[in-house]
This record gives C-alpha cells, structure tokens and sequence, in this order.
C-alpha cells in the first residue's frame, strides 16, 4: 500500500521529535485544497505557492515532502527552492518519512548541528 504525503510528513515529524527533542520543527501548511475565497484571503496575507513543507529554524533548513513513490516536484516548488538555497538556507526533498529521516541526519552530521 501505497502511503499519502501526509502520512509520510506525520511519520517524519513523529522521528524528529523523538530523535531531537528540543528542536523547532513546523509545517507550513499552504498545499492543501481551499475555496477560492478562503485562497484569495491567504494569498492576500502572504501565503505563497512552492514553500517547503517543514522548516527547522535553528538549523536553516527547509524540508519538502513527497510520497515515498511517485512524488513530484512542482514548478513552484524548484522556484522557491531554488531561491531560497541562494539566500542561505538548506533545502531536503524527502521522498518517504525514511529518505527524509536519513538526509536529515546527514545533514545534522556534515554541519554539525544539534
């Protein structure tokens, strides 16, 4: 069985918060389907299409999940990405809660975080 990209980012985060307990770690929830007036409303507030999923403060890094299988990429998605690894931050695509777990703890180990 296939599992949805919401199920990956729950596992994902449940990792995290057991493996770094006293790390920030919050969603940015603005991929999910909205009645056009409510999307109108939240783009008005700054809500912008292509932000990164997960975002670790501490560490700068900003986490995209996808499906374990069949994730994709959006155009918005590399945009964004793509410029917010040009200011600074680090940027994961997670294909999987796993593929997420094991890049962030390369991530912790090439940088030297905690």
């Amino acid at each position: 069985m296939m599992s949805s990209e919401a199920m990956e980012q729950e596992g994902f985060v449940v990792w995290f918060h057991h493996t770094h307990p006293d790390v920030l770690i919050y969603h940015c929830p603005n991929g999910e389907y909205r009645s056009p007036s409510v999307a109108m409303r939240l783009k008005k507030q700054g809500v912008v299409p292509g932000i990164p999923d997960l975002f670790i403060p501490a560490w700068k890094l900003y986490i995209e999940m996808k499906k374990e299988n069949g994730g994709v990429v959006s155009k918005e998605q590399t945009k964004v990405m793509d410029y917010l690894a040009r200011v600074g931050y680090a940027v994961i695509i997670g294909n999987g809660a796993t593929d997420a777990s094991v890049k962030v703890l390369e991530f912790v180990r090439c940088k030297k975080v905690n």
